[in-house]
């Protein structure tokens, strides 16, 4: 399938620092793959036979008959997952590419109509009362899928009547899922125009980390004045897409707009709030405190929105070519582990990493797991920047931790959002500690130690802003739609209480809510990123403690993929995420840099 060929300068950067590109030759061959029709045919085929052998019967089945049901739900479930798992990886590589739209679509689809044959199974599993399903549990042959079980009864209380859950999970492909798409195409399309280029939305974000404060300005004010011309469409997918959650919350009988999400997550509601209220509490002590530094160091009286990612005077910005990458982020994962390492190396041996940026390619970065039979796959937009190196570490950890969890199976592989993001950002510390001990250059400790203070209050304060405007934005829709003026103000608000009195923003950044895939994708998922780097942070301070058998517990973690709860997976090394010292624990690692940093005045 052809597909949108990158521009010369990129093809030219790529070629310079041997960017590395992905072969999905591991799912399917190809769009046209005869593989594909077959396990189209073969999964419906499955999702039938089962459907007609148990819907309706699952009350009455042995322990010893469930598990057996159980593991055959499984193999056609992991089926559908490689067919969307390689429908989605294409649409990211080029999702302006009309024709890869179609088979992204198509396979939605088709995956769509054929898991709906499978949705009695897990709706009859909830309706077991606890007694019937305690005499099921009591069968050796169930005990492998004890947490599977537990998962679902989470949404026990939330559970529509079969219809209505069947009609909600087909209308899915028409409801959020086009929604998302429309989002993503939309954002791939557009093109801001910067002194002379086009540029995607993507390359323009790049520009606000550039040296010269003009080019950072004049990007600024384009990506504002393009997402302005379009904030009409952004506003109404996101009221769309809220009010939709705000009718199944309702009929599902959820609280509050982020408790499905809490569910998800497998955590609780206070543990949430928690640390919602910690890092709240601690703005002042970590971007307040830092943000009036960076002004301080700028020369500048007040920050600009555009100087937020500008680097520091004595920072070098020295282009790191891929290989270069490649031995940093594996030296550290051998130094701490070198099973770490050996899990991680096939990533960089093999075809799993696509990581030049490309017109039409999704932005950011991501890890994903694919199916256990498979093998996880990277995207990265690798510009050989110090924070592109730890988004390499970052996504690397994340599909470390999914080749270690597959053995767990499709069903119990992958983890909770707030537990998935615990390797990633282990990764990203393990790799910034090893080039900080390295580092014997004063001024550049000082600029590597401001990067990572940058990087965690990216990923615990500004996550954490993310989140406070999703619930107020949710809960003000649930009054009437917004205009996007006010969904601005509210951007602007949580802005301005996060990030502090050093920032003046002006109006054109009202609009930069529009280009966040996270509130249109997965909604609430962003107070993940927080947990994660708080988790890490007290996690990290329990291996510099010294605890006996830090890395195979660590291992172990990862390995139980889905299979244990936080609680469980934590006890181990003494900590309790219910516990508000936890999370204070967390924000002072970053005070403790912000702290080293002053003293390096």
């Amino acid at each position: 399938m052809p597909a949108s060929p990158p521009d010369s300068a990129t093809q030219k950067r790529a070629a310079e620092s041997k960017l590395p590109s992905w072969d999905l030759g591991d799912l399917y061959q190809g769009p046209e793959s005869p593989e594909i029709a077959a396990d189209l045919a073969a999964a419906e085929k499955a999702a039938k036979a089962f459907e007609s052998a148990h819907a309706g019967k699952i009350a009455a089945l042995s322990g010893d008959a469930l598990a057996a049901a159980i593991a055959t739900y499984e193999q056609i479930e992991e089926r559908l997952g490689r067919l969307i798992s390689y429908a989605q990886l294409l649409f990211a590589a080029c999702s302006t590419d009309a024709e890869r739209g179609r088979f992204y679509q198509t396979i939605t689809e088709r995956v769509t109509a054929t898991s709906s044959h499978l949705l009695f199974f897990t709706l009859e599993l909830n309706r077991l009362d606890e007694a019937a399903l305690a005499r099921k549990r009591a069968a050796p042959a169930l005990a492998r899928w004890q947490p599977w079980l537990e998962d679902l009864r989470v949404f026990r209380d939330h559970q529509l009547s079969d219809e209505l859950e069947k009609l909600l999970h087909e209308k899915e492909v028409t409801g959020q899922a086009a929604w998302s798409r429309l989002f993503d195409e939309t954002i791939a399309a557009l093109r801001i125009p910067i002194d002379g280029e086009m540029l995607t939305v993507n390359a323009a974000l790049e520009k606000l980390s550039d040296r010269d404060r003009g080019i950072r300005a004049r990007a600024a004010r384009a990506i504002g004045e393009v997402f302005s011309t379009n904030v009409r469409l952004f506003s109404f997918i996101t009221n769309t897409l809220a009010k939709d959650k705000e009718t199944i919350d309702t009929w599902r009988r959820y609280p509050q707009p982020w408790s499905y999400r809490n569910r998800a997550n497998m955590v609780e509601d206070e543990v949430v709030a928690a640390l919602e209220e910690t890092v709240v509490g601690a703005y002042p002590r970590l971007s307040h405190r830092y943000y009036a530094l960076k002004a301080k160091w700028l020369g500048l009286e007040r920050l600009q929105y555009w100087d937020r990612n500008a680097p520091l005077p004595d920072d070098e910005d020295r282009q790191i070519p891929w290989a270069e990458a490649t031995r940093r982020v594996l030296d550290a994962y051998d130094a701490f582990s070198p099973e770490l390492a050996a899990t991680a190396r096939p990533f960089f041996e093999r075809p799993w990493i696509d990581a030049a940026p490309s017109p039409g390619k999704a932005g950011g970065a991501f890890a994903h797991p694919t199916v256990p039979s498979a093998h996880p796959y990277l995207l990265l937009n690798y510009h050989g920047r110090t924070r592109d190196v730890m988004t390499l570490a970052h996504e690397l950890g994340h599909g470390v931790h999914q080749v270690l969890a597959s053995a767990q199976g499709y069903l119990l592989a992958n983890t909770p959002l707030t537990l998935a993001e615990t390797a990633s950002v282990f990764g990203e510390m393990l790799t910034f500690r090893a080039l900080l001990d390295a580092e014997r250059d004063p001024a550049r400790r000082r600029v590597m130690l401001a990067a990572k203070i940058e990087d965690m209050l990216n990923t615990v304060v500004r996550q954490i802003a993310f989140y406070r405007f999703e619930k107020r934005l949710h809960l003000a829709r649930r009054e009437g739609e917004l205009l996007p003026a006010q969904i601005g103000d509210i951007w602007l608000e949580v802005q301005r209480e996060s990030l502090g009195p050093a920032f003046e923003f002006s109006d054109d950044y009202a609009v930069y809510w529009a280009y966040i895939p996270h509130f249109i994708h997965s909604p609430f998922y962003v107070y993940a990123y927080a947990f994660g780097d708080c988790l890490v942070n007290a996690l990290y301070g329990v291996f510099q403690d010294g605890h006996p058998g830090f890395a195979k517990k660590y291992l172990d973690l990862l390995r139980a993929g889905g299979s244990k709860r936080h609680r469980e997976l934590l006890a181990p090394f003494g900590l309790d995420a219910a516990d508000p010292a936890f999370w204070r624990r967390g924000t002072e690692v970053i005070a403790g840099f912000i702290d080293q940093l002053e003293a390096m005045g």
